[in-house]
């Protein structure tokens, strides 16, 4: 990893040069830390929720990005997985609930694993002795929310030709995403420049 060069301007102020494998290193070794932060420090969102995955290369194979955001299309929560099943969808679940609290509906499509995974969640709120579950919606059309904000991460990641390992693609995704969430103005009600949001982030 290379060290990032100082050099002076003609305007007398300070440019760096930065070699992209060490970018590479700050985004692998910061980005996760981060986006925990941003996640726990972004307004909070309502209970409708709408819930879908979109496809990352890795590898050349392809991994599932799980994603959720609320009717008003907030980020609510993401996470890479290796597998598109039951065992990833209640992961998921359980992730999002924990840094949201819990939902009064869900909407998602047709995918089994995908009720199946929330069915879980319903099904231990049953034996800890809740009286309400979780509404299950699966309607296609309703979830046209998530379908275009998965367009800003796709349009991130198209051009970047798949991943060489999991846990690099993770970390980018992490650092994507955050930098979405402070796009939506998630972490601030006044007009603070992103920039600034993401350096607080980071401090």
């Amino acid at each position: 990893m290379l060290p990032p060069k100082f050099k002076r301007s003609k305007f007398g102020n300070y440019l760096i040069e930065v070699d992209h494998a060490t970018l590479n290193h700050w985004v692998i070794r910061y980005s996760p830390a981060i986006a925990v932060k941003a996640k726990s420090q972004k307004r909070e969102t309502n209970k409708s929720w709408r819930m879908d995955e979109t496809y990352i290369k890795v590898k050349g194979q392809w991994t599932y990005l799980y994603r959720a955001v609320d009717s008003h299309g907030d980020t609510l929560d993401f996470m890479l997985s290796e597998h598109r099943d039951e065992e990833a969808e209640t992961a998921f679940f359980k992730q999002t609930i924990n840094n949201n609290g819990f939902p009064d509906k869900v909407v998602m499509d047709k995918n089994g694993a995908n009720y199946a995974g929330l069915a879980n969640i319903n099904l231990l709120l049953i034996l800890a002795g809740f009286a309400t579950m979780i509404d299950i919606l699966q309607v296609k059309y309703l979830n046209n929310i998530i379908e275009q904000d998965h367009r800003f991460i796709k349009k991130i990641t198209k051009p970047m030709m798949g991943f060489k390992a999991f846990h690099s693609a993770q970390a980018t995704i992490d650092g994507i995403e955050t930098a979405h969430i402070i796009r939506k103005g998630q972490l601030s009600e006044e007009n603070i420049p992103a920039y600034k949001q993401f350096m607080a982030l980071a401090g």
